[in-house]
């Protein structure tokens, strides 16, 4: 007797701890180097990253030669750049600047085909398996795609509650350094307005049964956001990751 594999979706939806990291450098060879250190994610990212959709195929490709999930964060979230995505390949999908409830009940409607959602039906695509899968198989293919949703705004924390609870948005992420501005404390991670929203977006992932993600600078903060509640979290990029090799390299000669 055999059983289906494990999707990544299923991952998330049950709260396995996954960890990850952003793509910020446009380098096919930079991610497979980090798909080889054994992330369970990655996110191409082209909100802020180097590349655009037109290197996202190797970026992507490079990726799936190990079991990485290769997740993208496209520049915004209209239809149009949401659906390249998943047509071009991308097991997820991170959408960025969503601040209320319709706006992200609306994103999430780019991530399925009829009736579930708005995709545009394109079956010869590579995000679609290139035809191997029928019309009437479509429903396979929303099964599997990963709802990321940022949390990024004070606004988007107070109805925090409402997005959880969407079909489809299955990660609530928080950008700390967006998050923090747009609660009038820039950078101050310790803030107790800046806690008590991370409490709220765990509280709320929980009660979804979401899973809670946020963006780490360093692993060494790792340890008490996992107390706190979260499951899918970055540690890092790997522009990060050549800014703090080459100062080590450089700390102890001089």
């Amino acid at each position: 007797m055999t059983t289906e594999p494990t999707t990544f979706r299923q991952r998330v939806l049950r709260g396995d701890l996954l960890l990850g990291a952003f793509l910020n450098l446009d380098s096919p060879a930079a991610a497979e180097l980090c798909a080889r250190a054994g992330f369970d994610w990655l996110i191409v990212d082209l909100e802020h990253g180097a590349g655009n959709e037109a290197g996202l195929v190797p970026m992507l490709t490079a990726i799936e030669v190990t079991p990485c999930a290769a997740l993208v964060r496209p520049a915004s979230g209209e239809r149009i750049r949401i659906g390249r995505t998943l047509d071009l390949g991308a097991t997820g999908v991170m959408v960025p600047r969503l601040d209320t409830v319709d706006e992200v009940r609306q994103a999430v409607s780019y991530l399925r085909y009829p009736p579930a959602g708005v995709r545009g039906v394109a079956l010869l695509t590579r995000g679609a398996r290139f035809g191997a899968v029928p019309h009437a198989k479509v429903k396979s293919l929303n099964d599997d795609v990963v709802g990321i949703i940022q949390i990024e705004s004070k606004t988007a924390v107070a109805s925090v509650a409402e997005i959880a609870a969407i079909d489809g948005v299955d990660v609530l992420f928080i950008g700390p350094s967006d998050l923090s501005h747009s609660l009038g404390i820039p950078g101050q991670l310790e803030h107790r307005d800046y806690l008590a929203a991370l409490d709220s977006v765990v509280a709320a992932s929980r009660a979804a049964g979401k899973s809670a993600g946020i963006l780490l600078r360093q692993a060494g903060d790792l340890k008490r956001h996992l107390e706190i509640g979260f499951r899918f979290v970055g540690i890092g990029s790997d522009a990060g990751f050549v800014v703090d090799a080459a100062a080590a390299a450089l700390a102890a000669p001089r």
